[in-house]
């Protein structure tokens, strides 16, 4: 049976050609005779292929050597407490901007362990853009400044990278490899894998050396980044599945000609998307044309007691995981690496049609 298009916010679409590939090698590993999931992570296969994950990463995004990068576990929520406890560094508080549910909650989270100064946010207007730079209430003694370049739920993408005089830190678990990025500009970014990375249960931290060895005291020993990277991601054992998974993943971005072809398709299927929704007086999107996501699209359709319907006749097309984010509602189609054009030239079809019977 063809595969259904599949626009989840994450766990979220893989590459058929990596399903695949880890179809051949779930029973058998090249011949060893084993499962990858069966194999010793300290075992020479498995350093290889996570060493080989590694080098792919910091290929397609030119990771400067000063950086480490780290695969761990607890997702991006746990991040949300690691960098406070790892990159305070003796500073009473640090920066936050607030342009979505996932900020805030890295904003709560943090306020456990420093102070937060919350130097812009968009609650009042609902989260529907990015404020000016300009008006940023920075703290120059911030240990670091946090940002969300892209909100998973609201659909905002920051359409710049802030420009300050701490640490940069920004959670990019939603856009992360989906366009090239200056990694030297940041000193800590995180991304939890189930948007472009791989499956759920790892994720990627890349971080600038000089930012290690000053966790904050009775941090727990596998919440240091220092102990993780000096001992290569395998203080504990690793989730060694989903590792082999994103290294095939990186592999296959590769082969699609790296970080610049995938900006230039998630551009085109985003600029459809939304072309689809302007245009017709069915379809709304409410986020300022500046800061709409590539990634995740929300829209709203003229009358809401249609949305069960709508929901009920893309699935019966095979065009899944379409409903909004429950604290949001309507309707929300995430476009990520793996989500072909063609699905996304089918969700504009349907919501055509649906807009002619319906409208």
């Amino acid at each position: 049976m063809t595969r259904a298009y599949n626009f989840c916010a994450g766990p979220a679409a893989l590459p058929e050609a990596v399903l695949q590939q880890a179809q051949i090698d779930l029973v058998d590993w090249q011949g060893r005779g084993c499962s990858i999931m069966e194999m010793s992570h300290r075992g020479a296969d498995f350093v290889g292929i996570a060493e080989q994950a590694e080098q792919d990463l910091r290929d397609l995004l030119n990771i400067p050597a000063n950086y480490k990068v780290l695969f761990l576990q607890g997702g991006a929520t746990l991040q949300f407490a690691q960098v406070p406890l790892n990159l305070l560094r003796g500073h009473a508080s640090a920066d936050y901007v607030c342009t979505g549910v996932w900020s805030e909650k890295a904003i709560e989270e943090a306020r456990k362990y420093a102070g937060v100064n919350v130097v812009a946010t968009d609650v009042a207007n609902n989260f529907r853009s990015v404020p000016a730079f300009n008006t940023w209430q920075l703290d120059p003694k911030a240990a670091y400044l946090h940002y969300t370049p892209n909100e998973t739920i609201h659909g905002v993408e920051f359409d710049f990278i802030p420009q300050v005089d701490v640490p940069l830190v920004a959670d990019y678990s939603s856009s992360i490899l989906s366009e090239p990025l200056d990694v030297s500009k940041f000193g800590l970014i995180y991304a939890g894998a189930q948007k472009n990375i791989g499956p759920a249960g790892i994720v990627v931290v890349i971080v600038r050396e000089d930012l290690l060895g000053h966790v904050k005291a009775g941090t727990p020993t596998l919440l240091d980044y220092a102990v993780s990277a000096k001992n290569g991601s395998m203080y504990n054992t690793p989730p060694t599945y989903a590792w082999y998974l994103a290294g095939l993943v990186f592999q296959w971005l590769k082969q699609q000609g790296g970080l610049t072809a995938m900006a230039e398709l998630n551009a085109r299927k985003a600029r459809k998307l939304y072309a689809a929704i302007d245009g017709s007086d069915f379809y709304a999107n409410p986020v300022a044309l500046a800061n709409r996501s590539r990634m995740n699209v929300p829209f709203t359709l003229a009358d809401a007691k249609l949305d069960k319907t709508f929901l009920a006749e893309a699935e019966q097309l095979r065009l899944l995981n379409l409903a909004g984010h429950r604290s949001v509602g309507g309707m929300r189609a995430s476009l990520y690496n793996a989500v072909p054009e063609a699905a996304v030239d089918a969700l504009i079809d349907f919501m055509g049609d649906f807009a002619r019977r319906h409208g």
